[in-house]
């Protein structure tokens, strides 16, 4: 079936769907709701069977609607309307939440409802809950309305005054900065950690900080420290620890806020934010390999179990500048360290990598000097990954992963992916060849032909397609609260084996074949002249692409290779 995605932005929801869909044979055209681009225009020139909106901030015309049935996803449960769905969730303590495909209509979030399907909402920010638990429940919801659309038989339950079955209609404000703003003086960190999340990670919450407004993104308890309300305590791998009425909170970004005229602004580590605007205060910088004895928040984790030990690690928006890749490739080496058979390498939930810190290289005084910085630091740790001969090592992606951060995964000797990612194995949208040993570690797990055609289609890969690539060695079907678990068994179970020690052993010899022949060096060095040439020219397109990437511009155009004819994948046939 040919399906049309309309989308405001190619944001992970619509990856998912997107892939998912094409897995299952489908043509999938995509088209971005832009200025100044009649969307029904696109229509008609798509003449799709269906329109499936994963992520619309825009109404769908009535020529559109009215032509074709379009299926909207909204992020809340049967009944519920408005625009800061997700948002007013975390901010009212649901435990329980839902994602609605709806038929686009005359009224907003008011159309036949196709399908609904609930979904838990745990303790996190709203943008992991939404690439999480939302994200699953969005696409077995996508999935289960395109099943009755295609069926031509099911007729879709119709809304009233009082919902579909009798289910209140509750509609809901947008959640301005009036609701979300911080009282540090009567806000105990409960309150304080829940307001940040529900922000998270746009828009934000609005707040004065050192004589300046700025956005605050993302928050974390912190047990110990106590101070007058409102004031800087300490800094901690980039983030700054902040009183409330009760305790404190760590908040790892900052955002100042765009003045008159200015052009949009953008979230950084609160630390380099901050800059010379920080007064002195103690760097509470947490240990090399912070243990599970480490009760305050740190972005780097290590705990082990029997003889797998487990390195987790979590950036936000999954980008690694410099200094996080310093620091990971230091806790790496020392984990190394340890008596373990078997070394885990990801985080527990959200986020795998997206590679380098766009944002960081950005603010830079020498973006080009920022990004080779970068490149090299991100190179060290996949080199220190690819060399490790004494133990094997699992990269364990429970969430997106893209670009280096993906080649990254891929220098491990297994891969175990959750069901619920979504992996780019490409860098060309943002105009760079690429490095992180891309050029050995891609061709050998899918061969050359298939790591040719992922990096010039540039288009998002579900699980299920790399498994079938050989991108991955193992999906686990589970949701993103159970991938730890899960993760923790299955490296128990491989640390156990006796074919493990010979494993490790081959992996010696193997290393040893390969640097007399073509040595890892070579990779690397090949791919960093490539790089290089691209920083030191200004007028590369990579330094304009991520200029607007980081500012988060719109395009002027649906980019070519997502409207392009069919889109089907070609590893499976058609519906």
């Amino acid at each position: 079936m040919r399906i049309l995605l309309v989308a405001s932005a190619f944001n992970s929801l619509t990856q998912r769907v997107h892939a998912e869909l094409r897995d299952r044979g489908h043509e999938v055209p995509v088209e971005l709701a832009l200025p100044d681009r009649p969307l029904a225009d696109a229509v008609r020139r798509h003449a799709p069977q269906l329109v499936v909106a994963p992520m619309l901030k825009t109404v769908i015309p009535e020529e559109v609607w009215a032509a074709h049935t379009c299926l909207v996803v909204h992020p809340g449960p049967v009944g519920d309307r408005g625009p800061s769905s997700l948002d007013w969730a975390i901010h009212e303590g649901a435990g329980r939440w839902g994602v609605t495909v709806l038929q686009a209509g005359a009224e907003m979030d008011a159309g036949d409802v196709w399908a609904a399907v609930a979904c838990p909402v745990p303790e996190v920010g709203k943008s992991d809950l939404y690439r999480g638990e939302v994200a699953d429940a969005a696409l077995a919801a996508v999935l289960l309305a395109v099943e009755r659309f295609a069926s031509g038989t099911h007729v879709p339950d119709r809304q009233d005054a009082a919902g579909p079955g009798g289910v209140p209609v509750h509609v809901r404000p947008y959640l301005d900065q009036s609701v979300r703003r911080i009282d540090w003086a009567a806000d105990s960190t409960a309150a304080v950690v829940r307001k940040l999340r529900a922000a998270d990670s746009q828009p934000g919450v609005l707040d004065v900080l050192l004589g300046d407004e700025w956005y605050l993104h993302g928050g974390h308890p912190e047990s110990e420290l106590r101070g007058r309300p409102g004031e800087l305590l300490a800094t901690r791998a980039g983030a700054v620890c902040r009183a409330t009425a009760d305790g404190a909170v760590w908040i790892p970004e900052l955002r100042p806020r765009r003045r008159a005229g200015q052009p949009p602004t953008y979230k950084l580590p609160a630390v380099r934010a901050l800059g010379d605007r920080l007064p002195s205060l103690p760097d509470l910088a947490p240990p090399v390999l912070p243990g599970p004895q480490e009760r305050r928040w740190t972005d780097i984790r290590y705990r082990e179990a029997g003889d797998a030990g487990f390195l987790s690690f979590s950036f936000p928006g999954g980008a690694m500048s410099t200094g996080q890749c310093r620091r990971l490739l230091a806790a790496y080496r020392e984990a190394c360290g340890r008596p373990t058979s078997v070394l885990v390498l990801g985080g527990e939930r959200d986020f795998f990598s997206n590679g380098i810190h766009l944002h960081v290289i950005e603010a830079a005084a020498d973006p080009a000097a920022e990004s080779w910085a970068n490149i090299n630091a991100i190179d060290d740790l996949v080199e220190a990954v690819l060399d490790t001969t004494d133990r094997l090592v699992v990269s364990a992606v429970a969430g997106n992963a893209a670009a280096g951060g993906l080649m990254l995964a891929l220098a491990a000797d297994e891969v175990w992916c959750r069901s619920g990612a979504v992996l780019n194995p490409h860098y060309r949208l943002m105009g760079l060849h690429g490095s992180e040993y891309w050029t050995y570690t891609l061709p050998r797990r899918v061969g050359p032909a298939a790591a040719g055609r992922l990096m010039r289609e540039a288009l998002p890969v579900s699980p299920a397609g790399a498994l079938r690539l050989g991108l991955v060695d193992r999906v686990i079907d589970c949701g993103p609260g159970g991938f730890a678990a899960e993760t923790g068994a299955l490296a128990a179970r491989l640390a156990s084996l006796p074919a493990t020690a010979s494993r490790v052993a081959a992996k010696k010899a193997e290393r040893d074949r390969r640097e007399s022949s073509t040595p890892l060096a070579a990779f690397r060095e090949a791919e960093l002249i490539r790089m290089r040439r691209v920083f030191d020219d200004p007028a590369a397109p990579y330094h304009a692409l991520r200029r607007a990437f980081v500012r988060k511009e719109r395009p002027r155009d649906t980019p070519a290779h997502l409207a392009g004819p069919g889109l089907r994948n070609p590893l499976r046939p058609p519906v």
